[in-house]
């Protein structure tokens, strides 16, 4: 995936399928916070973490259409 195809998603939520070292795939809910040359860092919500994922691994992103808020 390229860098500049993604810049359009920087703070929003989408779901991105992902091609682990091994090979295998998964399909994440990611919130993305920057992206570089290399890498794409957000917020995952499989891992329930802040995750970094290599943008040559990144096989298919698109918005998340149903975000869902709590408010207080």
């Amino acid at each position: 995936m390229e860098r500049a195809a993604l810049a359009k998603f920087i703070e929003q939520q989408v779901t991105m399928i992902y091609m682990a070292k091994d090979g295998s795939l998964t399909k994440r809910q990611v919130k993305i916070e920057r992206i570089n040359d290399a890498s794409v860092t957000g917020y995952c919500f499989l891992r329930k973490q802040l995750r970094t994922f290599r943008l040559d691994r990144i096989l298919a992103i698109h918005p998340q259409q149903n975000v869902w808020r709590i408010s207080s």
